[in-house]
């Protein structure tokens, strides 16, 4: 099930940016309520679990179609949010219905002591975000929709060192985040682990996780 995501793809030239960016092109193709995918290095699923506020003891295998019905059930009940898990090549990918890994504190506390951590995140709504964070510090987080005309900008918003030389196209603004996200951490999301049980948790809200602080929500 390891996709196959050779680590020179980190930095990749303009030719390679090209096929990552087709390799993505189902993340435009589907529309869930939201979604946030992240990928963390230098931690354990445990460690993981716990940055995003789910408990490790607590794990049960589940599928892509178990988890949507489990959260249709739950309807009312609100941030009912599930977490997936995998690790290939010694980062884990978290797999969220939901939004934690697009709140700047969890990237904070999945990246700290050494770790790397970049999300992306979609709703229906046309909200878009990418974030990265090293080593409990967020190191640039921005919205691609709002930077699809960057180029006719002035000035021209600058960007983050991990993004640059890489444009926005409202078409594929979500493919393009993918390759980014693959690009800086050197592995690939795979489509096919929605088929596959994965590692699943139950997250606490966000709202129980920092309480009134606003200061999670800052970059």
């Amino acid at each position: 099930m390891t996709p196959d995501a050779p680590r020179d793809l980190k930095r990749g030239g303009a030719a390679r940016w090209e096929d990552l960016v087709a390799r993505y092109a189902w993340a435009d193709a589907d529309e869930p309520d939201a979604y946030t995918f992240s990928v963390i290095a230098g931690k354990t699923e445990d460690e993981v679990i716990r940055a995003f506020g789910g408990d490790p003891g607590t794990s049960r295998l589940m599928t892509f179609a178990e988890t949507a019905d489990e959260l249709a059930a739950q309807l009312y009940m609100e941030d009912y949010e599930l977490l997936q898990v995998v690790t290939v090549d010694r980062r884990v990918i978290a797999v969220e219905w939901g939004y934690h890994g697009s709140i700047p504190e969890i990237a904070r506390r999945a990246s700290a002591g050494g770790g790397e951590f970049f999300s992306v995140y979609r709703s229906v709504n046309a909200r878009y975000q990418v974030m990265y964070a090293l080593d409990g510090r967020v190191d640039g987080m921005f919205d691609p929709f709002e930077l699809e005309d960057a180029a006719w900008m002035d000035p021209e918003p600058e960007l983050p060192t991990w993004a640059e030389g890489v444009a926005f196209h409202m078409e594929t603004l979500c493919a393009e985040s993918f390759a980014l996200m693959e690009r800086t951490m050197g592995v690939a999301i795979d489509p096919g682990w929605m088929d596959t049980a994965l590692r699943t948790v139950l997250l606490t809200s966000p709202s129980e996780l920092f309480g009134q602080s606003e200061a999670a929500w800052l970059p």
